[in-house]
């Protein structure tokens, strides 16, 4: 399918007259240069054929009829979401949504008779719209006055690290993931403190190490092994510097798929789900970046206070962040994605991320020795604000994975084989 913009059918167009320009005015001077002739006449017909589609495509309107369409497909899955929640809800912000859907869906069939198209802007009013929808489902109502300190705002200051460790296997493994147990209420594993390295190219692992206290922990001693999967390419093992022990279970970014994975570390079997979105990036296709790319990192595993998440990216929100919540349901064993909100903010731009009270906060590289959290977005009420400027320290450049535990209110950095922890201050 054709999808060139007008611009370059003009540009085209230019050079096929400035071609016939030059052919008729060789054609006068043809005794002079008999030799060029056939190369101005076949370059002439190339350019012509490569011309057609591109006249098609103005004459027919299908550019535009394409785009209207896919608009007006996603429009209709957002119609019947927001039927169903303002069915359950039925309160005064699904009435307002559905006001402002069904002024949406009067702009696209406007458009669809209109030679003046602002896609760009439906666009965007369109991806506020389904964000807030998902804002109204499953997060209880009450999670922030729960956690008194959610309802502050926003973070106001990060400590220099208060915890400084190397990775248990050796400095020289840069990449991989660490923290403390991050489930509120847990009852295994409730003081465990854990450390997942990609041991296979900074890129693939199948260990997980716990320690029951953080002085076996900092000693390095009493620890325990788990073997995640029996090869570093099988279906169940690590892929990229993604997990976070929520429980009795770790979840992490399964090998070479869109999928999340579930490690119960007492039965030591595995769930997953899939996570939704056209095109998800996987494969090094969208891993964080800024300064250098963190090899293999698209899909990351956050906990906080609200439960757990997963921070991504999909080739249909443009390589932007996409951040979805997770649900493991332990009578139905099962493992589903139930919300997902798009943001703006492109995730190569980004360092790293986490989430915080459900707030996603995003990092950007300062300089060898700092971070700078300098990016949140709201999953309760879709804002976003990109004023912040909180410094992250750091021992080595690269910064492999950054998480926050709920129940400590730290964060943890893998910093190229340092462990460091932070306290958050609201």
């Amino acid at each position: 399918m054709w999808s060139f913009p007008v611009l370059k059918y003009e540009a085209v167009l230019l050079q096929v007259k400035t071609c016939e320009g030059s052919l008729s005015s060789l054609q006068e001077q043809v005794l002079l240069s008999t030799t060029r002739l056939p190369q101005i006449q076949a370059q002439v017909e190339n350019v012509t054929a490569r011309l057609q589609p591109f006249q098609y495509l103005r004459h027919q309107g299908l550019y535009t009829a394409l785009s209207l369409r896919l608009l007006g497909q996603e429009l209709s899955q957002l119609e019947i979401g927001l039927s169903a929640v303002h069915t359950q809800l039925n309160n005064t912000q699904t009435q307002k949504l559905s006001t402002e859907v069904g002024k949406l869906r009067k702009d696209v069939e406007k458009m669809q008779v209109s030679d003046t198209i602002n896609l760009k802007t439906v666009k965007e009013n369109l991806r506020y719209l389904k964000n807030s929808v998902e804002s109204c489902k499953t997060i209880p109502k009450d999670f922030k006055g729960q956690h008194r300190y959610c309802m502050k705002g926003l973070i106001t200051n990060i400590s220099e690290p208060v915890t400084t460790s190397t990775s248990p296997y050796g400095k020289s493994y840069i990449s991989g993931s660490w923290g403390r147990q991050a489930k509120m209420d847990a009852e295994g594993e409730k003081d465990s403190y854990w450390v997942q390295t990609l041991l296979n190219s900074h890129i693939y692992g199948n260990t997980l190490r716990v320690y029951q206290t953080y002085e076996d922990f900092m000693a390095s001693v009493n620890h325990k092994d788990y073997t995640l999967a029996p090869s570093f390419n099988h279906a169940d093992a690590v892929e990229g510097p993604s997990g976070v022990l929520y429980g009795e279970a770790l979840y992490y970014h399964c090998y070479g798929s869109a999928d999340v994975c579930r490690y119960d570390l007492k039965t030591m079997s595995v769930k997953r789900a899939t996570l939704p979105g056209t095109g998800v990036g996987i494969k090094n296709k969208f891993p964080y970046c800024y300064y250098d790319c963190r090899p293999h990192s698209d899909v990351d595993v956050e906990a906080d206070e609200t439960g757990l998440w997963v921070i991504y990216t999909t080739l249909s929100n443009h390589g932007n962040l996409v951040v979805s919540r997770l649900v493991w349901d332990g009578e139905a064993q099962t493992l589903t994605v139930t919300q997902t909100w798009e943001t703006r903010l492109f995730k190569k731009a980004v360092s790293n991320a986490f989430m915080v009270c459900g707030v996603m906060y995003a990092t950007r590289y300062v300089n060898d020795y700092r971070e700078e959290v300098f990016y949140a977005f709201d999953t309760a009420t879709g804002k976003e604000d990109n004023s912040l400027a909180l410094p992250l320290e750091k021992v080595a450049k690269g910064v492999a994975s950054l998480s926050y535990n709920p129940i400590k209110r730290q964060i943890y950095m893998y910093n190229d084989g340092y462990l460091l922890a932070y306290q958050t201050y609201f």
